[in-house]
């Protein structure tokens, strides 16, 4: 099988080819939105970053996204040279400059500037921080539930490098998605450093056991803002909700499993390691939790 899907597949829009971008304070065409090669972000990875969703031009959930961006860059001991307010308003600009009012995706990202030289130290930061939002049209175009298979790569220890870092050091979940790609599948899943049942390469997981969602225990992977609303909505409507550890056995009987994240809200999966989940489709529970997913997002708008 080759007809491998993203998480992240969107409809092709001709208007992203003259987008404007933010790079430090000013709003650029895409041609003009470069930075240094001794950048610390292209050179070693060293930033962090924010997925945002445009619903009917309201940033969905958006003082949460802020609170973990700046509560990363805070645990990698990088100044931003903004607060909260800047930086929503710097998204707003970018926003604004580009007619954008709903089904748009930004990327905003923060690395630790230019380096006088190209070697680790952070001392060597001399110029920034570099502070880029990338807003593109973008609406999700998944054309068939997701294959996932279990990959060797796994979620560690938050001593070697914290799960729950959105950090630019993406590599361990690159390679996950090559070695699923590489088995026919389009993301991976993978354990943590117990064998349990994680997350897959781009999103967090969910299984639906009799009734029963489940998801990992949140000690090993990115707490996904989108993860905690689906745990949020479950709870407020009364669908037995846990986060707990459970082995690909689990998995495999279950009766449906999805993902979830910024872009796709909750993605339905239909196979695992080659084995079919539930009917092959989204199943019951996942609509349910996709239209509870909708409304909230729409009081949050309405909350302004």
């Amino acid at each position: 099988m080759t007809d491998h899907v993203t998480t992240h597949q969107a409809e092709e829009d001709a208007r992203n080819e003259d987008i404007l971008i933010y790079l430090n304070g000013r709003i650029v065409p895409k041609a003009e939105a470069v930075v240094s090669v001794y950048d610390s972000g292209f050179m070693l990875g060293d930033g962090v970053w924010e997925g945002l969703r445009l619903y009917d031009g309201h940033w969905a959930f958006l003082g949460e996204h802020m609170d973990r961006l700046f509560e990363a860059a805070k645990a990698i001991d990088l100044d931003i040279g903004m607060t909260p307010a800047e930086m929503m308003q710097a998204l707003e600009d970018t926003r604004a400059a580009n007619n954008m009012e709903t089904d748009a995706h930004a990327r905003l990202m923060v690395t630790r500037g230019v380096k006088s030289r190209p070697f680790q130290h952070p001392g060597l930061s001399k110029q920034g921080p570099t502070v880029t939002i990338i807003m593109e049209h973008s609406r999700p175009s998944i054309p068939r539930p997701i294959r996932l298979a279990t990959v060797p790569h796994i979620r560690g220890l938050p001593m070697t490098q914290d799960p729950k870092l959105n950090s630019h050091s993406k590599l361990n979940c690159i390679l996950a998605c090559i070695a699923a790609e590489k088995a026919g599948a389009d993301e991976g899943l993978m354990l943590d450093v117990n064998g349990f049942v994680n997350t897959t390469n781009a999103c967090n997981f969910f299984i639906v056991r009799k009734g029963e969602v489940w998801t990992s225990t949140g000690d090993y992977c990115m707490n996904g803002i989108t993860r905690q609303k689906v745990i949020d909505v479950c709870r407020a409507e009364g669908i037995p909700v846990f986060e707990r550890n459970y082995s690909l056995v689990d998995t495999y009987g279950a009766d449906e499993a999805f993902l979830t994240g910024t872009f796709g809200a909750q993605t339905p999966v239909s196979e695992i390691d080659g084995r079919p989940i539930g009917e092959g489709d989204m199943g019951p529970m996942t609509k349910r939790i996709r239209a509870l997913y909708k409304d909230l997002v729409a009081r949050d708008a309405a909350l302004g």
